[in-house]
């Protein structure tokens, strides 16, 4: 699953926008200004041409797209969320000020709602009752019959539906991550959509065994730290210091080089050792 050829795209990058934006007050500005941000730090993390095109000029308008960028992104809304309400309230305000359409804030509500749900302990059942229910998305195929007919496609139409089905033929983080991927299509917007979800229900304490990845050994979250910088981590360590929820703090290994001083990015987020024991 892990190797020294592994890196971070879009998703990620984008992930952590949206964090820093919560972290920061959460208004549409605050959005707008940490996606910009974080996606001119990072140019070549492979963004769709019109979000690229929207982050490098100063336009600050939506310009109304259906497209899964909504939907990769929108987990720690999930998670900061003190309510189901508040969730699907905070994944429309991240993603209008892109992704205006009705089907784009769709998908990402629909993503921040399974994320809640899981995160409270709801079942997968009842997880696909709701979705169906108040999103009208089809959850009653299965994998083996979506993965013939399945192409690329970046439309939260057709890619969010299979991804909340990737986590609900799952039976742990891993399981999760891997159906996704066997999708093909655009495999890393599905994986984040599904494993967002399948680490709400189950946290991220496998160790990937057998993969012959083992630099740095230790906890799949552990090594996922090993592919990105201190600007990110920033982020990260900034919202475990909110106290906001996380399933699962990651372990530096001991063959890791000490931790390097963080880039500031704000005055008030430095990069702090005590979270990593």
């Amino acid at each position: 699953m892990f190797s020294e050829k592994c890196f971070f795209t879009d998703d990620t990058v984008m992930t952590i926008a949206v964090a820093d934006a919560l972290l920061d007050g959460g208004t549409a500005d605050d959005f707008i200004d940490s996606m910009e941000k974080f996606g001119r730090l990072y140019p070549n993390a492979g963004y769709g041409g019109r979000f690229g095109s929207w982050v490098h000029s100063d336009e600050r308008e939506p310009y109304n797209t259906w497209g899964n960028g909504s939907a990769m992104r929108v987990s720690p809304c999930g998670w900061f969320a003190e309510s189901l309400e508040e969730a699907e309230v905070l994944a429309e305000r991240s993603v209008s000020v892109t992704h205006n359409h009705p089907e784009g804030i769709k998908g990402a509500q629909a993503t921040a709602a399974a994320i809640y749900l899981a995160r409270i302990g709801k079942s997968q059942a009842e997880i696909r009752d709701y979705i169906e229910s108040k999103y009208e998305y089809n959850l009653s195929r299965t994998l083996d019959e979506i993965r013939p007919g399945y192409r690329f496609n970046e439309t939260c139409q057709e890619t969010v539906p299979e991804a909340i089905i990737a986590f609900l033929e799952s039976k742990g983080f891993e399981d999760a991550i891997r159906n996704a991927i066997s999708l093909g299509g655009d495999s890393d917007t599905l994986a984040a959509i599904t494993g967002s979800i399948a680490e709400a229900a189950y946290g991220i304490t496998e160790r990937f065994e057998g993969m012959g990845y083992v630099n740095p050994p230790g906890s799949t979250l552990s090594k996922a730290y090993h592919f990105i910088g201190d600007t990110i981590a920033a982020v990260i360590n900034a919202w475990i210091d909110s106290d906001r929820p996380i399933s699962y703090q990651a372990k530096k290994p001991d063959s890791a080089k000490s931790f390097s001083k963080v880039k500031m990015i704000k005055t008030d987020i430095r990069f702090s050792e005590k979270h990593y024991a």
